[in-house]
């Protein structure tokens, strides 16, 4: 509760995957504004993640569905990238925000030149084309502060936290709130 017996509304962020079949049947947009409205959350503390191959699927189908979710403020991020067939012409037609670095090139950085090679191109790509980055799969304090080192966003992975139900998600972050 908040010192004027409210709850107390806290810093954080949500992250959503959608799947290929979701986008290509569902109305995303209208589910997501439904949810946003049914929370309470403002759309500029989602992300809604799809992966690389689902978007090549049906190019235009994802232009859409991004059109309409930028339009409730939420941040579209791709998956997985790297993993894909992606045309790089996607990157600039697509209102993508975030370039998500697949932990197959982030796990094997310490051991081989050229995964650091393509974490690091895809870091310019990303910072060239105005997008945020995170890298997944971070097992080590060596590769976040590699990563870090390397202008690196944000990343995801054991190293910070293995995944956590609701109520112990909250105790971890209030234990690390002071840091």
């Amino acid at each position: 509760m908040g010192p004027d017996g409210g709850r107390e509304g806290l810093p954080l962020y949500v992250g959503v995957n959608l799947s290929a079949i979701q986008v290509a049947r569902d109305d995303i947009a209208a589910m997501v504004q439904s949810a946003l409205k049914a929370s309470g959350l403002t759309g500029d503390r989602l992300t809604l993640e799809l992966t690389e191959s689902s978007i090549v699927q049906d190019p235009a189908c994802a232009t859409r569905v991004f059109d309409a979710l930028k339009a409730l403020d939420a941040t579209v991020a791709m998956d997985d990238f790297g993993t894909g067939y992606s045309s790089l012409a996607y990157l600039q037609r697509l209102p993508i925000d975030v370039l998500k670095i697949d932990r197959s090139f982030v796990s094997g950085m310490m051991v081989d030149p050229d995964s650091v090679a393509i974490v690091r191109a895809i870091l310019r790509l990303a910072d060239a084309l105005g997008m945020s980055t995170t890298a997944e799969g971070i097992e080590t304090v060596e590769l976040a502060t590699t990563l870090a080192a390397l202008g690196c966003a944000s990343g995801q992975g054991y190293y910070f936290a293995k995944p956590l139900e609701a109520g112990a998600a909250l105790e971890y972050w209030k234990s690390r709130k002071g840091r």
